[in-house]
């Protein structure tokens, strides 16, 4: 199933392996991170105002994106929005929505773009923090056009956890956290449409210059050694 993954891959590390010289001058030198009187920054004027950094982070179910996305908040100060939680609370608290939201799940297919968006959204707003990181989402074209059409912005960063299919339902199917969606028939319909709807979007932020790909295959630490890179030079490209 990871053939196609693969060969993206392959693409995408070649550009995105080397993260230090690449990140200021494709992300904008950290700009939405700074308030006050207007600064030369790189070459990019920052604005008054703050305005969300934003990063989403995409993998299948059991790439470790989550478990990365804790070290992120722990090491950076990011807010940690996970779509799949974000969902999982809505249908905890009875909403209207949630009835729907768990059927749409249990079939093993993607929750409508605008009830997702308006979760994260509702969350964004409520927030004293203005770094976020966005994990699960956008999934497919549909959710990030969504997303950009409500939010009003593009994710300055956008981290690709390639993980190999076996690994992945391994990882699941022992994580033991009684998800709804943490069975092998659903893992197997979730990662064929992750295959099938999420390809298109990782290759849309490729063109555009987002996207970084990180082998998620080792221990956490190791992992995350490829991830530390790209937002300590984030960091120092404003410091």
């Amino acid at each position: 199933m990871w053939r196609r993954v693969a060969s993206l891959s392959s693409f995408f590390s070649s550009s995105s392996s080397y993260f230090v010289p690449q990140t200021a001058s494709r992300l904008n030198a950290w700009e939405s991170l700074t308030t006050g009187i207007p600064q030369q920054a790189n070459g990019v004027i920052v604005p008054k105002e703050k305005t969300p950094f934003i990063t989403f982070v995409l993998g299948g179910p059991g790439s470790g994106k989550g478990t990365q996305c804790i070290k992120i908040v722990e090491t950076f100060g990011f807010t940690h929005l996970s779509a799949g939680d974000l969902l999982r609370r809505e249908i905890a608290s009875n909403s209207a929505d949630g009835a729907m939201i768990l059927n749409t799940i249990k079939e093993g297919k993607i929750v409508p773009s605008q009830v997702t968006v308006k979760l994260i959204q509702k969350e964004m707003e409520s927030s004293d923090n203005n770094k976020f990181l966005i994990d699960g989402f956008p999934r497919t074209e549909e959710n990030r056009v969504s997303f950009e059409r409500i939010i009003g912005v593009e994710p300055n960063v956008v981290l690709f956890f390639d993980c190999p299919e076996e690994e992945m339902v391994k990882r699941v199917l022992n994580r033991n956290q009684g998800r709804v969606d943490d069975n092998l028939e659903t893992i197997k319909k979730r990662l064929k449409i992750f295959e099938a709807l999420s390809l298109p979007v990782i290759n849309y932020y490729s063109r555009r210059g987002k996207l970084y790909t990180i082998k998620a295959v080792g221990a956490e630490d190791e992992i995350f050694e490829q991830v530390r890179p790209i937002f300590t030079a984030i960091e120092q490209a404003v410091a």
